[in-house]
């Protein structure tokens, strides 16, 4: 039987979702009995298809099958960007000037604020208990690869572009360099306050933050080196996301300076690669005969809670269809002759080069 799979979330989740919440306490998954309560309901009325496409949000559970508890998650947000909650950024530019009379020559980071009101779908951060991080199951890559498993197959709920935020260096306490150097002197708001009050209202963003140029060398050094650069904790994700299709586009997150990875919605080769077909046959057991050398995300749907069953497990595909053991069969409730939807892990593909 396979250790885990993954689902919708369900409001039995509550406690699980907020102790997970405490490892990341971020926007999307604020560690708030309230908020998470709220997060449950919006993602279950997303999957129901009662929440209009661009105010969707999708959230997956990583189950533990032995226990039933959650120990991780990820989401996919339908639209970041609309007119009553702006996708708001800060564009990095470079400027050079020169001085041919006092022979002096600088290079400029500047920094300028930009909104958009129809903006790119966003996949949200994945958020994995400490000791689930390391092992041969791969927890992270599945909570990863299934977010596009899931694009894939409902493709017309999602935007043409698809935008992920990277955490940049933060320090112990989790405040902000940038934050510290810039925000605050314009909101007078902590950076946990900022963060927090901007999931719900962007206004005072707007309102408040600067809208010409903001020169990055007139701020403290520590400020200037966290713009665009990506956090220790999320090195292997910048590694996933450029392998599958995704490069960093000269924005960052404006409290914190994160870098913005987007991608092409249907360049992405995880998008790509996903397909849909018959399970045609099943192993008995949970051992594959042969021990099949690469894993599949195998999926199935229904339109009831929890709507969406995934695990990561050996197969092999024949014909247009997938063979995967008895046991993963069962943990997603497949049986032989239903449809089933399916990403094969490959190996990293070069640059270029087709499948």
């Amino acid at each position: 039987m396979p250790r885990f799979r993954i689902r919708g979330v369900d409001p039995k989740d509550h406690d699980d979702l907020v102790r997970v919440a405490k490892h990341l306490n971020s926007v999307n998954l604020p560690e708030s009995s309230e908020a998470v309560r709220g997060i449950i309901e919006h993602s279950t009325q997303s999957f129901l298809g009662k929440v209009p496409a661009k105010r969707a949000e999708y959230v997956f559970a990583l189950e533990e099958l032995a226990s039933g508890r959650v120990v991780g998650t990820s989401m996919v947000i339908g639209q970041l960007g609309r007119r009553d909650a702006p996708y708001i950024y800060f564009d990095v530019r470079s400027e050079e000037k020169y001085s041919n009379s006092l022979d002096k020559h600088f290079h400029h980071t500047v920094l300028r604020i930009g909104y958009s009101y129809d903006g790119p779908t966003e996949i949200g951060g994945i958020v994995l208990l400490p000791e689930f991080r390391m092992g041969s199951e791969r927890l992270g890559q599945f909570l990863s690869y299934v977010r596009f498993l899931f694009i894939a197959m409902h493709r017309d709920r999602f935007r043409d572009e698809i935008l992920a935020e990277l955490l940049p260096p933060l320090e112990p306490d989790g405040t902000s360099h940038l934050w510290e150097a810039l925000g605050r002197h314009f909101t007078d708001l902590s950076y946990m306050e900022a963060d927090k009050l901007s999931k719900k209202n962007k206004e005072f963003i707007k309102g408040l933050f600067p809208e010409g140029d903001v020169y990055a060398s007139v701020l403290p050094r520590p400020a200037q080196k966290v713009i665009g650069e990506v956090g220790p904790q999320t090195k292997g994700v910048e590694k996933l996301l450029e392998r599958i299709g995704f490069r960093y586009c000269e924005r960052v997150d404006p409290f914190d300076g994160g870098p913005h990875f987007l991608a092409a919605t249907d360049d992405i080769t995880l998008v790509q690669d996903s397909l849909r077909g018959p399970l045609v046959e099943v192993w008995p057991g949970d051992v594959p005969p042969a021990a099949p050398r690469h894993r599949a995300v195998v999926a199935t749907e229904t339109k009831e809670a929890p709507f969406w069953k995934a695990v990561m497990v050996p197969h092999e595909l024949r014909g247009n269809g997938i063979v995967i053991t008895e046991d993963a069969a069962r943990a997603i409730d497949a049986k032989v002759g239903d449809e089933v939807m399916f990403l094969p892990i490959l190996p990293p593909r070069a640059k270029g080069q087709a499948r």
